[in-house]
């Protein structure tokens, strides 16, 4: 903050304030003043407290357990996931290669058309081969993914079969 003098008009810089106490007088604080007063926990306190201590421990370990085996089955999943559907994208891929081969025979022969009756036979003809084409790459391709779908519950159902084993086979006062 500044003030302005009355005399020359021009404002007067304040002088910063001194510290408090220097770092050298700071009082000295001796940590022992601080320590808790030593108190004897009853005997039966002490053995519930290192109960809990060890029934929390249990605890953890059987959640780290059942997570990495989540873990394991979330990731058997995914990679049944990937592979079949990189073998459903390979069939797809292979169906569209045929049609395209279908479709370009058809033109090559509508080429050599000579008259409407042999254009509309060959249509025909076409027409019901890639019908039949389609009516067998719809089935494959439904079989692969129904094939694909069980194969990559598995890991889950087996997961979920592992933890009703455990909770049946535990004792029942737990």
């Amino acid at each position: 903050m500044t003030d302005a003098t009355p005399a020359t008009g021009k404002p007067k810089a304040r002088r910063p304030s001194a510290p408090l106490a220097p770092p050298s007088e700071l009082p000295k604080v001796d940590p022992s003043q601080f320590e808790p007063p030593s108190i004897e926990v009853p005997t039966a306190f002490r053995k519930i407290a290192e109960q809990g201590v060890a029934q929390a421990e249990d605890a953890c370990e059987k959640a780290k357990a059942a997570a990495a085996e989540a873990t394991n089955a979330i990731e058997e999943t995914y990679t049944i996931a990937a592979q079949g559907t990189a073998e459903y994208n390979r069939k797809v891929v292979e169906a569209i290669c045929s049609n395209t081969d279908i479709f370009f025979h058809f033109v090559r022969a509508l080429l050599n058309v000579k008259s409407p009756a042999e254009f509309l036979k060959l249509s025909v003809a076409h027409v019901t081969q890639q019908l039949e084409a389609m009516a067998e790459q719809t089935k494959e391709l439904a079989a692969l993914a129904q094939k694909i779908a069980n194969a990559t519950a598995e890991p889950i159902k087996k997961g979920v079969n592992s933890v009703v084993k455990k909770v049946d086979q535990r004792p029942l006062d737990a």
